[in-house]
């Protein structure tokens, strides 16, 4: 019985070794293109150079400035939505852009963009807010210092700049995201399906919320005369931004 098996199992392996088998190829399915409509394009392609200082008429003295940490903190108002309602990069934090972050973003970018069918434009000032600077081993005092650069004051929400075209959110969101990454505040890649998502998330979040001990109703209730001790910022965004 053992033997016979034996021969079985020989019998089948010279068969199969002398079988050739061809490989043929299969009925090949691909997604459908997607179709992006009429896309208006700006003038130009690529994203222009950033002054590094601003231009002031002749004879006027630079003027110098302070702080003015309001220009960083809480919401943007205003730039915070996509022109071309495509992809782009959105600061979710504040913070201060120099000339060097402009001219990171404009190479990395440039390197990447097809400009036969993409394209990139600036949804932020250059550098206009002055920055003074004393020099190193100073003693205190002898007035304010000298202007040592120029930046860009960025609050949360603020679209820093955007890509647009006949391409996809895939081909750009690597290259988006490096760029994000490299700045000096919090920032992430988005697209406009993105920003809709979240939209809709953050409106069902708000009316199905059954927690009622939210950081809104504590402060506009004053509980536990947390008005006397919270940061007159949390009375503004109730903790929601710093």
């Amino acid at each position: 019985m053992i033997q016979a098996s034996r021969n079985v199992a020989r019998i089948l392996l010279s068969t199969w070794q002398s079988v050739s088998v061809t490989p043929t190829a299969g009925l090949k399915i691909f997604p459908v293109p997607v179709k992006f409509g009429d896309i208006e394009y700006p003038e130009r392609a690529r994203l222009k150079i950033m002054e590094k200082v601003p231009q002031f008429p002749p004879g006027m003295r630079p003027p110098k400035m302070q702080k003015r940490l309001r220009y960083m903190r809480g919401p943007e108002p205003t730039h915070n939505f996509l022109m071309y309602r495509q992809y782009g990069i959105i600061a979710t934090g504040g913070g201060r852009l120099k000339h060097g972050h402009f001219e990171m973003i404009r190479l990395t970018i440039g390197r990447k963009l097809d400009q036969e069918r993409m394209f990139a434009i600036w949804r932020v000032d250059p550098p206009w807010q002055p920055v003074t600077k004393k020099g190193q081993g100073q003693r205190m005092g002898g007035g304010k210092g000298s202007i040592d650069h120029y930046v860009t004051p960025i609050k949360a929400g603020r679209v820093i700049m955007e890509i647009g075209g006949h391409c996809e959110y895939f081909e750009v969101k690597k290259v988006l995201t490096q760029v994000a990454n490299q700045l000096p505040f919090k920032a992430r890649a988005v697209s406009q399906e993105i920003l809709d998502k979240q939209a809709v998330k953050e409106k069902w979040l708000e009316e199905n919320n059954q927690h009622l001990w939210t950081w809104k109703y504590m402060v506009q209730n004053n509980m536990l005369g947390c008005q006397k001790w919270i940061s007159p910022v949390d009375k503004l965004w109730f903790n929601k931004y710093l």
